[in-house]
């Protein structure tokens, strides 16, 4: 029995960090301390002032446990790990977990390349970024490979000089082909280094020695030529335009505001660098509730900068940060020097706060508008099927089909909407076992029996004190069962709940003489619903992707017996084989189609059993199989 009283003596006055865990020992809260004994204690005097969140979160904690740590900063670090390892309930939570693409030049080679990647590492190689898009730096390295004709190979250069021909970048002459030995190092490593500058934002150098390449092109008549140059200016002044140059000597910046309600707030963040404004990106943060300004902050730049290998040269925060100082000194340890997070006052740090504000209050209007919008679209359509049935509290439902061909292969589908939004880790399918032919009815009366009485029996077997956190698909039952028909299929299901002594409503999706859904029927009656109204489009989702569900398998089911009915009966055709042949060629009609040299071409196929596959479809075999 953990006695919260006594735990709160043995706190040691020591950094670290702490978690309260609540009667089901899920983590709720994660914290860091200068001191654990002096931190921990505060959450339990009667007499300290709390926000409504904290106060709440108080009240649920059953029991804690804490961390020391060597230094305060140790503990922020740990805190971070621990936040994105249990998403706590009560931490302000940053939603986004985005990395940024860099482009790495790698400098320690004798023939450098660019190359795009998701990390920054501690090399000899030189980066650039983080781009706010992988189609950004693409077309950056694309652009600097074209124009400075950098190579796009991974061959170890010298030590591969003349192993291979060159590739079609040679021919096509957008690379002088190091590999051959056609290039020397130092001038290749001329070119890399104007690649650099381009990369670096010099483009009026490489404007003007395209344009006159491009009019020295035209002059000889080399039309094809100059409207290639021609191509690639437009390409740089693109990404010129796209970087707005910012009066920054060359600075390593993050502005970041945030704009906020009462349940979400948004974070935008404009990246400079080398002086050049690159991009900018938001973020949503959730759990904010009662979190200052300063607090939202504070948690997003703890959050962010674990995640992000780039530490810029200053961190320019809207407002101050109670752990500034700290802060300050774990980005300094992972940019490996001086970083400063500061506030602006004036000047053009405080003019591009504001706009990063602006562009933080925008998108959180523009996303509210969107939440309303779906909010109506799920949630909402929810409240009107449970006005047109009489019904309160209705959060699950779900919703059966039965799909067949006569009879053949017939399966079971069910899906489950959860406030008006598809949960598909909670379908299932069922295989058709005790009834012959196509009996719709009773194929539903054998997947409703078997899902509910799944469903009791789990039930038995779970404790009362691991009730709520155990609760799988078939344990958690439907405050409303759909049934995708009307007066028969809901029959058929309300007498398999009653077996089972369950009392859950049901209704049926009624349909008109063209296959349209027209009604819901109810308590043995149909009731009229409003067409082009969210809860009808929310009936109509349902009803397609029961269908689709269904179908689906079926279509599995009946491929893989046909496939295997068929390709079985070829002499030295076995498992293994077929599923080769299945991988090579996809489909019956292909195999069917193909040579003999084509057939050995599968994996584990030799001249023997290629010959035979090619006999049976080319022979009677294949008429007899086919009849």
């Amino acid at each position: 029995m953990f006695n919260i009283e006594e735990e709160l003596k043995k706190l040691p006055a020591k950094p670290g960090v702490y978690l309260m865990h609540d009667k089901k020992d899920a983590i709720i809260y994660v914290g860091k301390a200068i001191s654990l004994k002096n931190r921990v204690r505060q959450y339990f005097q009667s007499s300290r002032r709390v926000s409504p969140k904290i106060q709440q979160m108080i009240s649920h904690i059953d029991h804690f446990e804490y961390i020391v740590t060597d230094s305060e900063v140790e503990a922020l670090v740990l805190e971070n790990n621990l936040i994105k390892e249990y998403m706590p309930k009560y931490n302000t939570m940053l939603k986004d977990d985005k990395t940024y693409p860099f482009i790495k030049a790698t400098a320690g080679e004798d023939y450098p390349r660019l190359i795009y990647c998701r990390q920054q590492k501690k090399d000899q190689a030189r980066y650039f970024g983080p781009y706010t898009s992988a189609a950004t730096a693409k077309d950056a390295i694309e652009m600097a490979q074209k124009i400075y004709h950098i190579r796009t190979c991974n061959r170890v250069l010298p030590r591969d000089t003349g192993k291979a021909r060159p590739c079609l970048n040679y021919h096509i002459k957008q690379c002088d082909a190091p590999c051959q030995g056609c290039i020397s190092k130092e001038e290749y490593q001329k070119n890399f280094n104007k690649a650099l500058k381009l990369l670096e934002g010099d483009y009026r150098e490489v404007i003007e020695v395209l344009e006159e390449k491009m009019k020295a092109a035209a002059a000889s008549l080399q039309f094809e030529d100059a409207a290639s140059y021609r191509d690639l200016i437009e390409s740089v002044k693109k990404v010129e335009i796209r970087q707005k140059v910012t009066d920054f000597a060359g600075a390593d910046r993050d502005i970041i505001a945030v704009a906020a309600t009462m349940q979400e707030a948004v974070v935008q963040v404009f990246f400079i660098r080398e002086g050049k404004m690159i991009g900018r990106d938001h973020f949503h943060l959730n759990g904010i509730e009662g979190d200052s300004h300063n607090e939202i902050l504070q948690s997003f730049v703890k959050q962010f900068y674990a995640g992000t290998p780039f530490i810029p040269r200053e961190v320019v925060l809207e407002y101050e940060i109670q752990d500034a100082p700290l802060i300050e000194e774990w980005l300094s340890q992972k940019r490996g020097s001086k970083v400063s997070v500061l506030v602006p006052k004036k000047g053009q740090k405080e003019r591009l706060m504001e706009l990063a504000h602006k562009n933080a209050a925008l998108v959180l209007t523009q996303d509210s508008e969107k939440i309303k919008r779906e909010e109506q679209r799920t949630a909402g359509a929810m409240k009107q099927i449970c006005g047109w049935l009489g019904l309160d509290g209705i959060s699950r439902i779900e919703s059966y089909d039965i799909s067949n061909i006569n009879g053949f292969q017939s399966v079971g589908s069910m899906v489950v909407f959860e406030n008006g939004k598809p949960k598909k880790s909670d379908y299932r399918k069922f295989r058709i076992q005790t009834v012959q032919g196509p009996d719709d009815y009773a194929s539903m009366e054998e997947v409703l029996t078997r899902r509910f009485r799944h469903g009791l029996e789990e039930r038995e077997q779970l404790s009362q004190k691991d009730w709520d956190s155990t609760l799988g698909s078939f344990t958690q039952f439907p405050d409303l069962i759909m049934m995708d028909g009307g007066k028969g299929q809901v029959h058929v299901a309300e007498q398999v709940l009653e077996k089972l002594g369950l009392n859950i409503p049901v209704c049926g999706m009624v349909k008109d003489d063209k296959h349209r859904t027209r009604g819901l029927y109810f308590q043995n009656r149909e009731m009229p619903v409003t067409v082009n109204s969210e809860g009808f489009h929310l009936m109509t989702r349902i009803q397609d992707e029961v269908h689709r569900f269904a179908i689906e398998y079926h279509r599995s089911l009946r491929s893989k017996v046909q496939v295997k009915s068929i390709l079985d009966e070829i002499p030295g055709i076995g498992e293994k084989r077929r599923k080769a042949l299945m991988r090579r060629f996809q489909s019956l009609e292909n195999i069917r189609q193909a040579s003999v040299e084509e057939l050995k071409e599968a994996d584990g196929m030799n001249e023997k059993a290629a010959q035979s596959v090619y006999d049976f479809f080319h022979s009677k075999g294949e008429k007899e199989s086919n009849e």
